[in-house]
């Protein structure tokens, strides 16, 4: 199907609905990153620290690396050769972004199988991408969504609302695949955020359901401390099965993160599938407190990436990370479970998660 701007009818409506991370990709999309500015004086790492990421995905899937100009994509490459990248298995793309955080700018992908039960076809929903509310340059990445779908040749659909296209990034919402969603009320019904004034919850829930097929919503909390996106889902819990959820914790009752963890927890526990069924909780610790310069940094185990075969974890030297990687390794036996010291890239406020989007196989 060639893709256009937007369909009469929903993907809900034509059997779509976004799977879980788990399910069989046919890629991982990461954009290079370009600005100093988002690692104050740690921008030098970061490149490598990308290399690792794309050298672990390569082994087990195929990367799409949104790389901008004709030189950083020399510079990419040659990095990632030195690596021990196979190279055959990354796909470039000289499109301009403003910023590298491919899982908050890029589309959302939604899948429909057909009655044999096979995957028979792949589209990507087209939300609005405004910079977290917080930073006036964000119209390429806004646009990042419909290359992408233009490229791939998939159907892509713009959710609106009274007219206007609806804000949403991927690190705000989890989807176990089964009509299950997971969501802070801090990120998308705060009054600190400025996504979407005066979209009503039920309105919300209502393109959750048309766009993603979600069939229940589930609210948490709030988001952890030094997240500058207000609370999104990805850093505090997390669908590993259709029944599964892990979920950060936080045990020293002085630190700020304690009391809301400790109410998601509670939320969760008392949460019904959209089938009827409880929800199987497992904890995941916090490291201990980061901070760089006075700043606190949202640091987290919940920000890990599911590929195919793999999981990447990210760690920060503390001793806590041996825990995150045992309990993500009982929970996904068929995955090697890799770590990605973290300790520079949480300082443009983010982690693997948020560097990453898979792109479902058909």
């Amino acid at each position: 199907m060639t893709p256009s701007r937007s369909h009469r009818a929903t993907p809900n409506s034509l059997g779509y609905r976004m799977p879980a991370e788990w399910a069989p990709h046919a890629g991982t999309w990461l954009v290079w990153p370009q600005r100093p500015d988002d690692f104050p004086g740690r921008f030098e790492a970061i490149p490598f620290a990308y290399a690792e990421i794309v050298r672990h995905l390569a082994r087990h899937e195929p990367v799409r690396l949104v790389v901008g100009t004709a030189a950083r994509e020399a510079r990419a490459r040659a990095l990632l050769e030195s690596s021990g990248v196979d190279l055959a298995a990354v796909r470039f793309y000289r499109w301009p972004t403003d910023r590298s955080w491919v899982r908050d700018s890029g589309p959302l992908f939604v899948r429909r199988t057909g009655s044999d039960g096979a995957a028979a076809e792949v589209g990507l929903t087209h939300w609005r991408f405004n910079a977290w509310a917080k930073y006036d340059d964000f119209r390429r990445d806004d646009r990042l969504g419909l290359r992408i779908a233009r490229t791939l040749e998939r159907p892509v659909w713009s959710p609106r609302w009274n007219g206007e296209r609806v804000v949403l990034e991927g690190g705000a919402i989890d989807v176990n695949g089964a009509g299950d969603l997971l969501a802070t009320e801090e990120c998308l019904l705060g009054d600190v955020q400025a996504r979407n004034p005066g979209l009503p919850r039920a309105e919300l829930e209502r393109l959750f359901t048309e766009y993603l097929g979600a069939e229940r919503v589930h609210w948490l909390a709030r988001g952890i401390v030094g997240d500058d996106t207000h609370g999104h889902i990805d850093d505090v819990a997390r669908f590993v099965g259709e029944r599964t959820i892990v979920a950060a914790r936080e045990p020293r009752p002085d630190d700020p993160n304690h009391a809301v963890l400790e109410e998601n927890l509670t939320r969760l526990r008392a949460a019904k599938t959209a089938h009827g069924g409880p929800f199987e909780v497992v904890e995941l610790p916090m490291p201990a407190p980061l901070s760089y310069s006075g700043q606190r940094v949202p640091a987290s185990y919940l920000n890990f990436y599911l590929a195919n075969g793999v999981v990447l974890v990210p760690t920060f030297n503390d001793p806590a990370d041996r825990h995150a990687l045992a309990t993500l390794a009982r929970l996904f036996p068929d995955r090697s479970v890799r770590g990605v010291h973290s300790g520079d890239l949480i300082w443009g406020l983010g982690s693997v998660h948020c560097l990453t989007q898979q792109e479902p196989a058909v």
